[in-house]
């Protein structure tokens, strides 16, 4: 390598472990059953994101204008970009999940998100039409599915009207 200088690429390992532990929070968070929890989940996957962004971009570098630095000391404007990009989404995402919690919270006084029951009547049909294992439930002598949906309050209706 005649004439050319090598540029340190390796990342700092700080950085690296500071987005694995927000990736691992924010995947544990989003697991959760409460939408309040799942939002902080997201967010912290999408700084995570945000900091894997800058992590790959490389070294600091002069500012990518011809004339204010040598070509060679221009940092990348393309992981500027993906930043940004990924801001004005998560601001997005953020403001619509916020939109969801507080409208399940007005409807329910909580913010969890509770099974659907078509959800179980369908698992329970395909448990008994599968021969690869026995649904414990399906033997129980209560009421069906069909009543228990009858049962249950149609959530679009207001409780005091």
């Amino acid at each position: 390598m005649t004439g050319s200088t090598l540029i340190d690429m390796s990342p700092n390992l700080t950085l690296v472990v500071a987005t694995g532990a927000l990736f691992i929070a924010g995947v544990y968070l989003l697991l959760e059953r409460s939408l309040t929890r799942v939002l902080i989940g997201f967010i912290l996957i999408s700084n995570g994101v945000n900091l894997l962004f800058l992590i790959a971009s490389g070294r600091a570098g002069g500012p990518p204008l011809i004339g204010e630095a040598e070509p060679a000391e221009m940092s990348d404007p393309l992981p500027q970009a993906l930043i940004l990009t990924a801001i004005v989404i998560t601001l997005a995402l953020t403001a619509f999940v916020l939109a969801m919690a507080y409208r399940s919270w007005q409807l329910h006084g909580h913010d969890e998100v509770q099974d659907d029951l078509e959800d179980r009547r369908i698992v329970r049909l395909a448990a008994k039409n599968s021969p690869s294992f026995t649904d414990l439930d399906a033997d129980e002598v209560t009421e069906s599915i069909d009543e228990q949906a009858a049962e249950a309050r149609d959530e679009t209706q207001r409780s005091d009207s």
